[in-house]
């Protein structure tokens, strides 16, 4: 059994920059959770883009890390990654407004859940329209929520998807219960 350093209780954000461990900590609890309470109400919300970038893989499915059984809930955001695909500003904002978007059928497709995980949680609301608090309103009734978070200067500070994320992270800092900064 996995040792974490926090409960599977509440709401957890795991923050950091890249390859710091947030994907393959978030996917160590949800193969604790499964073997301590089994896959009944576990929604996954899967959010990271994949992208290559000087030989390493930024961001990074959590399927990367574990296995996702059948009977969970799996919802999959084929996400773009604005700052690294957009060569202007207006196409970074098109590529996170898509993102957004389809986040939203994502949510509205999701069983009520037990226990939710997520995967690079910012990437949908790196848009100045994307709905956050119907994301937090989803996950407020959850017995436990894990997610994960890049927080860093990295990619930019000063352009619109940048500052969208950075006011993101700032109220999922506000809204969970604890915060795991790795890195």
């Amino acid at each position: 059994m996995t040792d974490l350093p926090y409960p599977l209780s509440g709401s957890t954000l795991i923050v950091g920059p890249s390859q710091t461990g947030k994907t393959r900590l978030t996917a160590q609890t949800l193969d604790a959770w499964i073997e301590r309470k089994g896959t009944e109400g576990v929604v996954v919300l899967e959010f990271a883009p994949e992208v290559e970038r000087d030989g390493w893989v930024l961001g990074g499915r959590l399927d990367r890390f574990t296995t996702i059984p059948d009977r969970v809930w799996y919802g999959v955001l084929d996400a773009n990654a604005p700052r690294s695909e957009g060569k202007t500003e207006e196409e970074m904002v098109a590529l996170a407004s898509d993102n957004a978007e389809r986040t939203e059928r994502i949510l509205d497709e999701a069983p009520e859940p037990r226990v939710v995980f997520v995967n690079d949680s910012t990437i949908p609301f790196q848009h100045a329209r994307s709905d956050l608090q119907k994301f937090t309103t989803y996950c407020a009734d959850a017995e436990c929520v894990v997610m994960n978070a890049f927080e860093s200067n990295e990619l930019g500070t000063d352009d619109p998807v940048s500052r969208c994320e950075h006011e993101a992270l700032k109220i999922l800092h506000e809204w969970a219960d604890r915060t795991i900064s790795l890195g």
